[in-house]
C-alpha cells in the first residue's frame, strides 16, 4: 500500500563498510528510517560494520557482505542473485569498492542503479576506472551530497541522466549528540582556555597547512588551545611547520578518533581550511554540538556556514585570514556567543535528517517511476 510520500519500494543497499559509529551514523540512519517507514530493505553489511547491531536491531534483511575490492566476481553473483530473487526495484551503493560491483549485479535485470558521490574532484573522462565506478553506462542516477557536487557531476556525467543527478544533503539529528563533552585534559588543556579543534589529514587539499600557517600568528594568545586530530601529521614536514609555529606545546596531536563530535562539544570553535568538500562531516557534527566554524571558501562548506550568523567564511588558502577570525573570537566572547548561539539552526532545518529520509523517498519513488 502506498505511503504519504509515495509508494513503498524494494531497495538493495550496498553501503560503506562503517570504520567508527559516529562516522557512519549519517548515512546508516536513513536507512533505518526508510525501513521503519515501510519499505522494504535488503542492506548487504560488513560483518565489522561499527553499525551492525543497530541494524540487527531494524526490520531490514542483512546480507553478509565483506567490503573488498572494486570487482569482486563473487560479489557481483551474490549481489545479481538478491537482485533476481527480492524482485528488487532499485540498488543504492555508496563507495569506490561497493559501485562497481553493484553496477554489474544490475546487468540483466529491471532494477535501478543509483551511485553516491560525495565529493568534488576526480571524475576524469581520460581514466577509464571511472567508468566502472560512477561512470558506469548502467547507472541510472548519481545521489550528489552537496550542490557543488552535483555540478562537478553533471559537467561529466551522461546527459540522459542528468533530471536523476541531485543533491540530497546527508543531515543529522541534534538528538544523536547527547554524549557529554570530552574531558580536555586529555589534550592537556581546559575549560578555562579558548580551544581550536581542527581535523583533516595530510592531503594538500585539506588546507592543513594554511591553518598551521596562521597559528604562528597567534603565538601571542596565552589561552590559546588546538587539537589538530587526523592521520599524517606525523610527517616530517609537518612536524617541522608545527615546530616552527612557536605553538607546539600547545598543540595536541591525539591521531585518528572516534570521539570527534564531544571533542568538538568541548571545544569553542571548529577551523575548516580545505580547499574542497563535499560537504563534510565534521562541520555537520561541530554543529549539531553547538559549536561554530570557521570554515575556508569552498564551495560543499559554504552550503553549511553562514557567514556571521553560525561561524565565518574565509578565502582560500589564506592563513592572515584565519588567524584575524579565531584572535577576533578569543577577544570577544559576546560574538562567539552569538554564533554558538546559531550554530544547530542549519541542523534542525534544511540539513535535518528528516529532510534527507523525506528527500530519498521521493527520489526512489521518481527514478523507479520513470
Amino acid at each position: 500500500m502506498p505511503l504519504a510520500g509515495g509508494m513503498l519500494v524494494r531497495l538493495l543497499i550496498v553501503p560503506d563498510k562503517g570504520r567508527s559509529f559516529s562516522s557512519v551514523r549519517p548515512e546508516a540512519e536513513i536507512y533505518l528510517s526508510l525501513a521503519r517507514a515501510g519499505h522494504e530493505l535488503t542492506l548487504c553489511v560488513d560483518p565489522q560494520s561499527a553499525y551492525l547491531s543497530r541494524y540487527e536491531d531494524a526490520n531490514i534483511d542483512l546480507q553478509s557482505l565483506p567490503y573488498g575490492s572494486k570487482l569482486v566476481w563473487k560479489h557481483i553473483k551474490q549481489l545479481n542473485h538478491l537482485i533476481k530473487s527480492k524482485n528488487i526495484d532499485a540498488v543504492y551503493a555508496t563507495t569506490s569498492r561497493t559501485i562497481p560491483n553493484a553496477a554489474m549485479a544490475c546487468i540483466g535485470t529491471s532494477a535501478k542503479m543509483v551511485a553516491y558521490r560525495g565529493t568534488t574532484g576526480g571524475l576524469y573522462l581520460t581514466d577509464i576506472s571511472n567508468y566502472l565506478g560512477v561512470l558506469n553506462p548502467r547507472i541510472n542516477g548519481i545521489v550528489c551530497v552537496s550542490k557543488a557536487v552535483e555540478d562537478h557531476v553533471k559537467s561529466r556525467a551522461r546527459k540522459a541522466i542528468g533530471p536523476f543527478v541531485s543533491t540530497i544533503y546527508k543531515g543529522h539529528d541534534s538528538a544523536w549528540y547527547t554524549a557529554p563533552a570530552a574531558d580536555l585534559t586529555e589534550f592537556s588543556s581546559d575549560s578555562t582556555r579558548f580551544n581550536v579543534l581542527c581535523i583533516g589529514s595530510h592531503r594538500p587539499y585539506k588546507g592543513m597547512q594554511y591553518f598551521i600557517e596562521a597559528l604562528s600568528q597567534l603565538v601571542d594568545l596565552p589561552g590559546l588551545r588546538v587539537i589538530l586530530v587526523g592521520n599524517g601529521f606525523d610527517k616530517p614536514e609537518f612536524q617541522q611547520q608545527i615546530q616552527a609555529t612557536g605553538m607546539a606545546e600547545r598543540i595536541s596531536q591525539p591521531g585518528f578518533r572516534q570521539d570527534v563530535p564531544q571533542i568538538a562539544k568541548a571545544c569553542d570553535i571548529m577551523v575548516a581550511p580545505s580547499l574542497r568538500e563535499g560537504l563534510p562531516r565534521a562541520v555537520l557534527e561541530s554543529l549539531a554540538n553547538g559549536t561554530p566554524v570557521i570554515t575556508a571558501a569552498n564551495a560543499g562548506t559554504m552550503e553549511i556556514i553562514e557567514d556571521n550568523k553560525n561561524g565565518y567564511i574565509v578565502p582560500l588558502a589564506d592563513p592572515a585570514a584565519i588567524a584575524d577570525k579565531i584572535r577576533y573570537l578569543y577577544q570577544t566572547p559576546d560574538e562567539l556567543q552569538r554564533l554558538t548561539d546559531n550554530a544547530t539552526d542549519v541542523i534542525n532545518g534544511r540539513l535535518s535528517h528528516q529532510s534527507t529520509v523525506d528527500s530519498f523517498t521521493e527520489y526512489f519513488n521518481r527514478i523507479i517511476a520513470r
